[in-house]
């Protein structure tokens, strides 16, 4: 506990140190190269949005579904989840598209979500390959130094590690089998929110290739980013911005998971430029979209949803998943 105790304070001195270096060279950012990447990240964020619409559109195709609210729910998701640990972000997007989509089901919605990831997988491992072989990126024998707590805690426990991942694998397959045998109607609204795979095709064409064009604006707004923030945009870079987002994201214990990317950036750029310099963008630049998406999606849930707060929505997700369930038999 008392070596805990000491990681988590070294981690908040750490990132309080990055938020102050963050402040302190706020004159040198440029403000152009800031706001298209911005923008660029807004456009990736509505390909993403527009690929779980034809993923749901296949899923419900005699239902009128309206891509502004599905839009709408998916970027106050994403805004959300950087200000909410463990994907909190999730819950509501799934709330939100189930009240766009009338005849829906969560099940369904829920599977839609796992279409997304075949994508994430294609494209990140790849980035993930090539981030291990340019000798800059952590490896993970050492991710248990790297300076964040929540990776350092997992990569510092490897034995309590392996057990949490048997015990979700067991926990999982027990499941499977206790829902397939007596909720068949689940395991058919799963295969529902999985229907475009059934078809190839419109699955490449209306997914995959829909989100690769996302993902070359997500391109963009990281070069535009370490442009606006003096450490130099480049593909190298960029490619080791997506994978220490790619290993962020497979652990989002923190909003954003703000703590591995701010201490994997400093690692990787570690010579690009001064230190105050990496420590200032590691921080900043999840400053900047966070505050770029949190404020969309709060517009998004005003304006086409009608809610006043985030806080409001889960609540309302909440009471409507509780009173669905108690209208359902046993």
């Amino acid at each position: 506990m008392p070596q805990v105790s000491a990681s988590v304070l070294d981690d908040i001195s750490s990132f309080s140190g990055a938020v102050g270096d963050f402040f302190a060279n706020l004159a040198k950012i440029d403000p152009i190269s800031l706001v298209l990447g911005l923008l660029c990240f807004g456009t990736y964020l509505s390909f993403r949005a527009r690929a779980f619409f034809h993923v749901l559109r296949a899923a419900y195709p005699a239902e009128r579904i309206a891509f502004r609210r599905i839009w709408g729910a998916y970027i106050a998701a994403y805004g959300f989840n950087n200000v909410s640990p463990a994907r909190g972000g999730d819950v509501m997007k799934l709330y939100l598209t189930r009240t766009s989509i009338p005849s829906s089901s969560y099940p369904a919605i829920g599977a839609a979500f796992l279409v997304e990831g075949i994508y994430d997988l294609s494209i990140g491992i790849p980035i993930l390959i090539f981030a291990f072989t340019q000798g800059v990126f952590p490896k993970p024998p050492e991710w248990a130094d790297i300076g964040a707590f929540d990776l350092s805690f997992f990569a510092g426990n490897l034995r309590l590690t392996l057990f949490l991942i048997t015990l979700a694998a067991f926990a999982g397959l027990v499941a499977f089998a206790l829902l397939s045998v007596r909720v068949k109607a689940f395991w058919g609204r799963v295969r529902q929110g999985l229907t475009i795979l059934q078809d190839r095709r419109k699955y490449v064409r209306e997914v995959w290739a829909v989100q690769f064009a996302g993902w070359l604006f997500r391109f963009a707004a990281f070069w535009f980013l370490l442009e606006a923030f003096n450490v130099g945009g480049s593909v190298k870079n960029v490619l080791l911005v997506l994978g220490v987002n790619a290993v962020a994201s497979a652990l989002p214990l923190t909003p954003g998971g703000a703590g591995v990317q701010q201490a994997f950036l400093v690692k990787v750029f570690a010579g690009t430029a001064s230190g105050a310099t990496i420590a200032a963008y590691s921080v900043g630049q999840q400053i900047a979209i966070a505050a770029f998406s949190i404020g969309i999606g709060f517009v998004a849930i005003v304006t086409i949803f009608k809610f006043r707060s985030f806080k409001e929505v889960i609540t309302a997700g909440k009471d409507a998943r509780a009173a669905e369930k108690a209208a359902t038999p046993a």
